[in-house]
């Protein structure tokens, strides 16, 4: 991992990086077929799917930020995986990192900070 990572802090997002949390998803909007949706989002848009992520529970939205610059480096999700009350206990997990941070460590940071963050829910995990 890029020692400039190791001292990146990890957090729960707040309402206060919504706009820059929009940015980040609208880049691989516009940029590449992953996130499956057409048309960029404006951050209200965007603010239900961050409430749907409190700072505790199995459904959690961190993001990683530059101590020194205070600038995103990504972020990290778990969502439920189906609807159905069989998979209640599944969640899916995914990251965005911004484009200057890809293959550079922080995708692998978070991902850590999110599955620690995990440990002690009933969750299972593929």
């Amino acid at each position: 991992m890029s020692p400039e990572y190791r001292e990146a802090q990890v957090r729960a997002a707040t309402e206060a990086g919504l706009g820059s949390l929009t940015d980040l998803y609208d880049h691989y909007v516009r940029e590449t077929p992953i996130t499956f949706d057409a048309e960029p989002f404006t951050p209200e848009q965007r603010r239900s799917w961050l409430l749907s992520h409190p700072e505790d529970g199995p459904h959690r939205l961190l993001v990683a930020r530059d101590r020194t610059n205070r600038s995103l480096l990504g972020c990290v999700t778990s969502t439920p995986f189906r609807i159905k009350p069989a998979y209640a206990t599944s969640v899916e997990v995914g990251v965005h990192c911004a484009p200057e941070a890809v293959g550079r460590g922080a995708g692998t940071l978070l991902y850590k900070a999110l599955f620690e963050a995990l440990t002690d829910e009933d969750v299972h995990l593929d």
